[in-house]
Order: structure tokens, then C-alpha cells, then sequence
């Protein structure tokens, strides 16, 4: 890792130990050595000289006339830290600083070199101006200690803690060199005499402890647009002096909530937003972990989490360092007060004491209070309003750019270790997987992975060596897993093929005209401004093909999202269980760009019996209010309804809910030949009797007969008929035709 102790030391070189030349130069945390030596230690193209001391700490060498060759002069703080006296040797080496060495955060802890100085109190703002321009390009490591003058009286800082750009917060101790950029952060104990004043002024600029941000770095794909709308809302007022806001006359923003789908990088956000501000470390809680069975208990939990901000508060004041406190799960506690009959009254105790918290009469202004949900119409409305979690951001699907980040970041290190093929394009994966997540994408590259593995692995003997250097990730295996990943927001292939078992055949100019026509809404609803939602109900006799040219439409679009809604997924459901199903599809749906709803048997859903109770209202009226409210802006729909039952459709008024209404008929005698001549499982003679006999017949009906008529020793070897090695005996045909009851 860049920045540790040993990093881009060269070969020893064993130097005598003597006293800096002068008072002044000991204030410089320079070592000085002879002209002769400077070489040694000089870094190519920077003009600086570096030595690591006694594998140790580094520092910055300079040339004095009066140090001789072979000898290092250090002051007494250096002598002291590296455990050396004058005359002592000690082994030093040339240090190279790696690259992204810059530091982006220096803690230090001040203290008087004299003990017992009078009280003072220092600028931090003025300060870190002043330690930024006389260290510059030196460099500092944890643990060290450094003597300076600061306004006629010397002092000594200690490196508590040095995070270089672009490296997580650690607890190891690390290192790196001072830059114009670099924030300071300091401390002194109430036993020094020290007091700091001005922190949050010098901390004004460096809210964030990168200077820039390179999302992808962080792991976050796909998200450039919602960063930027967090940043504006909720920092941008951070990132300016305390006395600039003031004179504005704003407060800052206190909360924010992400929501959207599960799986989008809500907590990866979150997480990532704290993990780069320069405050204390955030407060990460699942929301269900505040709860407890003990009475006054759950609203304990709520103070303790804003305890240390408080305190903060109270003590600093406007000097306070910034509390991250990350919600996850936040509808669990959060619910609307009154909806949740518990009989304890728990959760509207929450929402109480986390209002009083972010904005009560004691408001906090040093807290940033992040939620992440995945239902925000669970949560209480006073908790949304400006002054609390007013910044609201949706984290939606990725798009195919963003898609192709996410793919470029959980591929990275196999791409650096040759570990993918040639012939991964990763352009086409993204393209491929319209309406995937984030956490899907990361699964599907999880599962490719799984088939690279297991090509190298022998059932027969787990124990046999693997050849690291074969394990290639191809194409192939991102194609497999495709197979495997099932996007929740995608198309419902596997279902929509379930309704066309037998594929898709030429039924006639009739059925051709209507597939036509329902491509044409399919393409106004990709290209239309005017008309976000278009509908359409298919109406026809049982079996004519209605739900099966539903589904040929749903996946010939090639939409995203399609979705099919029938009664078969509902059996034993209670109305309200079936109403909050169909709201749920059209809300997920609301999601896509380009979407699909296909309402099979809209009759069956509505529950439909020719006497008695007829029908069920709620689930109509249900269906009435979807049909006719409008997506989202920037969010279009093609909803495609079935029914046998066009009439009571029509006395319900629902059939003028859709805007286009077709009739699929049953089959003619020409329809009917040309299905038979695609199946070929008829001789040439045979199919026109066939095809006559076969008049008014739905295909649904029509397919069954085929599939009887193959079966049984009358008909031959179905295997042989269907591979076109046998045909269908025309006496026993007419024989499963006469148990065919026509209803029409």
C-alpha cells in the first residue's frame, strides 16, 4: 500500500550522528548533511532530497558547509524519535515517494516545547496557512514529532494521523507529504495551556477530504447525476466559511433520504458519502436494531445516537465537527404515526423523538442525518419536510452508461490480473441488461466467475492443483449467467414464453393485421411525448390466441420491463392482497423508461361468475384508476388486456378505459391450412380435407387436436410425426375431432 514505512527506501547507508548547525535550523525539521552526500538522497525530477531515518520516519535533506561528510546533523526531537545521541551511527536510505503520496488529512496534537507556557490561543485557519507553506513537500509519518515557531513562541506538533488522497480511513499508521491541499486538523489537550479557535474556518474549504472525486474509484457506478444533486443540495452550503452562510442568512441541510428499488447502491452511497467528509466516523444503524421489547428503551437508542453530537455542540459551538448518522431501513421505524396498531405506540415515539432531535426546539445544526428505504410511502410526512430530510433523491436503475461503470468496477481486477478473455465486451453486457441493478449486475459477474472456476475443477479429485494462469472469465460465461441472473424490474421471458408453448405460427391476415397494429402502439410508445400511457384490450373467444399475441408483443418490443398479470399467480389471495399485487407491478413498472402490463383474463381477475356476487368492485375499480393514470414524467407504458368476456367488460365500463380495442377471431379454414402447412405433420393430400374439417376452430383447440391425434397406436410415433418421418393417419384425426366439443 502506498504510503507505508518501507515503501521506495533504497540500499542503507551508515551516517554519524551530529547536532543541527544551528537554533534556527532546528525549527526547519530538516536534516542537514554535507554537499558531497545530497546525491545520495536526491529524488529524479523533483529537486528534493529524502532520507528514511532508521527505517523510521523521513525526512528532507539540505546542504550546510559546516556538517562534514559521512555525518547527518538532526536536532534534538529528531535524535530523541529515531532513539540515537551525537556521535551515534545511524543507517539511513534514499525514500522514493510513490505516487498519489500527497496527503490529504494531517491530525496533529500541539503542545508548548517549553512546559509551563503561559495560556494560549491559537487561529487554526492561520496556522494550517502558515504549517502548509513552511513543511511543504515534507514529509510527515504517524508518530512523528516536529518543533516549530509560531508567533515568537515554539511549539511541537505530534502526527496523530496522516490519510493520503484516495486511501480509506485506517487505523494503520501511515504517511505522506504535505501539499497546498492538504487540510490540518488540530488538537491539544486542556493541559497544555492550548486552545484552538477557528477549526471549522480552516475546515471551510476541506469538508471533503478528497480535492476531487473519481466516483468509480469509490465503487459507485453509475451515479454521477445523483451525486451531483446530493453535492449542490446538501454541501455545497458546507464547503463555505461559517460566516459566509451567516451572512446569507441559511441554515444547512440537516437530512437527506435515498430511496428507490432494492439493490440500486442506496448503503454504498450512504456509506461512501461518510466515509469522504472530514468529520467524526459515521453512525451506521439498520433501523430494526433501534427497536427494543423494553418500555422508554427505543427512544433511548434515538438520544444515544445524537448524544456526541450534542455534546459537541454544546462545547464547540459553530467550531463542532460535522455527525454523519446513517439510517438504513428507515421505513422499519419511521412509519406513518397512527398506521401501526401495535397497542404500544412505539413507533409514533420514535418519530417524535427523531423530529425533536433533527429540528426541535434544541435543534442540532452539526448533524447530517442520512435515510435509505426502498418504500418512502411508508414513512411519516413531517419526517420529509424542509428542515428535516428535505433533500430527497431517488437511486433508480442504471442506465446502459452506468450499467457499463458498474460492470468496468467489479471486472477491474480481473481485467489487471489477465484473468479476463479477449473477448469479454463489456459495451454489449451493458446493453444486454436493460433494468439490471447494481447488486444484479455485481451477481451476474459473480456468477460468470462461478463458471471460469469450475471449468478448472475435477469433481473426481478436489485436491488436484489449479493452474491459476487458465482461469480465463470468457464471454461465454457472462452469456450463462445471464441465464441465471433474473433482473426483479425485467422482462418476465421465462413467463411470457410460457404462453406460447407452441411458438408463433401464421394464422392469417387477420391475426397478421392485428400483431401489426399492436406493434405500431408499441412503437408509439417509445417515440411519443403526448401519449405516456397507450392501452389496449384484446377481446376474443377462448382460445383464439389472445394472451399468446400479448406475449409475442411483450417480448418483440424488447422493452425492459414487461410484466404479465394473471389470475393463476393469485389463487387463495384476498382482494386486497390482489389489489396491492396489480399496484405493485405498475409501480415497479413506473421504474423502467419503457414498459409493458399484460392483464390476462381480465375477467378471471376481477373475479367473474355469471350469477350470484358477481365480481369483485375493489379489484375493478383498482384497474379502472391504473388504466387511466399516467406514469411518471420521462416514464411510458403499454398496457395490453385480454378478455373472453367483452360484454361484461362493457357493462363495467372498463373496456372504455382502453383506448384501442381489437377482436382476435377463431380460425377460418385458410387460417387453419396455413398452421397445418407450418406444422407439416399432415400429408400434401391430406391437408385441405384437414383444414376443412378444422373451420371455426380456436388454435388453442387446434393444437390440442394435433397433440391428440399423434398420440396412441392409431397415431403413430409422435417423435417420428414431428421430425417429419410420419404423418398424421387422417381416420384416427377424425376420430379425436368428434370428442373436440365446438363451442362456437
Amino acid at each position: 500500500m502506498a504510503g507505508k514505512s518501507w515503501f521506495g527506501a533504497s540500499a542503507n547507508i551508515n551516517m554519524i550522528v551530529t547536532n543541527t548547525p544551528a537554533a534556527d535550523l532546528a525549527l526547519t525539521n530538516f536534516a542537514y548533511c554535507a554537499s558531497s552526500e545530497i546525491s545520495k538522497f536526491a529524488v529524479p525530477g523533483t529537486g528534493l532530497a529524502l532520507a528514511l531515518i532508521a527505517d523510521s520516519f523521513v525526512l528532507s535533506l539540505s546542504v550546510h558547509p559546516s556538517v562534514h561528510e559521512g555525518h547527518i546533523a538532526l536536532n534534538a526531537i529528531q535524535r530523541r524519535h529515531a532513539k540515537v545521541s551525537s556521535g551515534d551511527t545511524i543507517a539511513c536510505s534514499r525514500f522514493m515517494p510513490p505516487e498519489n503520496f500527497n496527503l490529504a488529512l494531517l491530525t496533529l496534537d500541539l503542545e508548548f516545547v517549553k512546559k509551563g507556557t503561559k495560556n494560549e490561543q491559537i487561529d487554526a485557519a492561520l496556522l494550517s496557512h502558515q504549517l502548509r507553506k513552511r513543511f511543504l513537500n515534507q514529509v510527515m509519518t504517524a508518530g512523528q514529532r516536529v518543533s516549530f515557531e509560531y508567533h515568537g513562541t515554539n511549539y511541537i506538533f505530534t502526527v496523530n494521523q496522516a490519510a493520503v488522497e484516495g486511501e480509506e480511513k485506517s487505523n494503520n499508521l501511515e504517511r505522506g507529504m504535505i501539499s497546498n491541499d492538504t487540510y490540518f486538523v488540530f488538537e491539544a489537550s486542556n493541559a497544555t495551556g492550548i486552545k484552538i479557535v477557528n477549526q471549522r474556518e480552516a475546515a471551510s474549504s476541506n469538508i471533503f477530504r478528497h480535492k476531487e472525486f473519481n466516483l468509480q474509484s469509490l465503487g459507485i457506478g453509475g451515479l454521477s447525476a445523483e451525486f451531483a444533486d446530493i453535492f449542490r443540495r446538501a454541501f455545497a452550503s458546507r464547503v463555505f466559511p461559517a460566516h459566509v452562510t451567516n451572512k446569507l442568512g441559511i441554515k444547512h441541510v440537516k437530512g437527506m433520504l435515498l430511496y428507490g428499488p432494492p439493490g440500486t447502491g442506496k448503503t454504498l452511497m450512504a456509506r461512501q458519502i461518510g466515509q469522504m467528509l472530514n468529520g467524526k466516523d459515521p453512525k451506521i444503524v439498520n433501523g430494526p436494531e433501534v427497536l427494543s421489547k423494553f418500555v422508554g428503551e427505543t427512544e433511548k437508542n434515538v438520544r444515544d445516537l445524537f448524544a456526541d453530537a450534542e455534546n459537541d455542540q454544546r462545547n464547540l459551538g459553530d467550531q463542532s465537527e460535522l455527525h454523519v448518522i446513517i439510517f438504513d431501513e428507515i421505513d422499519a421505524i419511521c412509519k406513518s404515526r397512527g398506521s401501526t396498531r401495535d397497542g404500544t405506540g412505539v413507533h409514533d415515539s420514535i418519530v417524535n423523538q427523531l423530529l425533536t432531535k433533527i429540528d426541535g426546539v434544541e435543534a442540532l445544526n452539526n448533524v447530517l442525518l442520512i435515510g435509505m428505504t426502498n418504500r418512502k410511502d411508508l414513512l411519516d410526512e413531517a419526517l420529509l419536510r424542509p428542515g428535516r430530510l428535505e433533500v430527497q433523491v431517488e437511486i433508480s436503475l442504471p442506465d446502459e452508461n452506468g450499467r457499463l461503470q458498474i460492470l468496468q468496477i467489479h471486472t477491474n481486477k480481473m481485467k489487471e490480473n489477465s484473468f479476463l478473455a479477449p473477448d469479454i465486451n463489456l459495451q454489449e453486457l451493458a446493453a444486454r441488461t436493460k433494468n439490471f441493478s447494481g447488486a444484479e449486475l455485481e451477481g451476474v459477474v459473480k456468477s460468470a466467475v462461478s463458471y471460469a472456476l469450475n471449468r478448472q475443477l475435477s469433481l473426481d479429485d478436489l485436491t488436484k492443483t489449479v493452474d491459476e494462469e487458465s482461469i480465463k472469465v470468457t464471454m461465454d460465461d457472462f452469456l450463462h449467467a445471464l441465464q441465471e441472473i433474473i433482473p426483479a424490474f425485467g422482462a418476465s421471458t421465462d413467463n411470457l414464453e410460457r404462453c406460447r408453448l407452441n411458438g408463433v405460427v401464421d394464422c392469417g391476415e387477420r391475426h397478421k393485421h392485428i400483431y401489426q397494429r399492436a406493434m405500431l402502439l408499441v412503437e408509439q410508445v417509445k417515440v411519443s411525448k403526448g401519449s405516456p400511457l397507450v392501452t389496449c384490450l384484446l377481446e376474443g373467444p377462448t382460445g383464439s390466441g389472445k394472451t399468446a399475441m400479448a406475449a409475442t408483443v411483450g417480448i418483440d418490443s424488447d422493452f425492459a420491463y414487461v410484466k404479465i398479470i394473471s389470475a393463476e399467480t393469485m389463487i387463495g389471495l384476498s382482494e386486497s392482497s390482489k389489489c396491492a399485487q396489480i399496484v405493485k407491478v405498475f409501480e415497479d413498472a413506473y421504474k423502467s423508461q419503457l414498459s409493458i402490463i399484460v392483464l390476462d383474463d381480465i375477467e378471471r381477475l376481477l373475479e367473474y361468475v355469471p350469477i350470484g356476487p358477481r365480481f369483485s368492485n375493489l379489484i375493478s375499480q383498482t384497474l379502472m384508476v391504473l388504466l387511466k393514470r399516467l406514469p411518471p414524467k420521462g416514464k411510458n407504458m403499454l398496457v395490453i388486456g385480454t378478455t373472453s368476456e367483452v360484454d361484461f367488460l362493457e357493462s363495467l365500463g372498463i373496456c372504455g378505459a382502453f383506448a384501442v380495442t381489437y377482436h382476435v377471431p377463431i380460425l377460418r379454414s385458410e387460417d387453419a391450412k396455413k398452421v397445418l402447412e407450418q406444422l407439416k405433420v399432415f400429408a400434401e393430400d391430406d391437408i385441405e380435407a384437414a383444414a376443412e374439417a378444422l373451420n371455426d376452430m380456436p388454435i388453442k383447440k387446434l393444437y390440442m387436436l394435433i397433440e391428440m391425434a399423434v398420440q396412441g397406436p392409431h397415431g403413430g410415433s409422435a417423435e417420428a410425426i414431428y421430425s417429419g418421418k410420419e404423418k398424421i393417419n387422417m381416420s384416427h384425426f377424425f376420430d379425436c375431432l368428434g370428442d373436440i366439443v365446438r363451442p362456437y
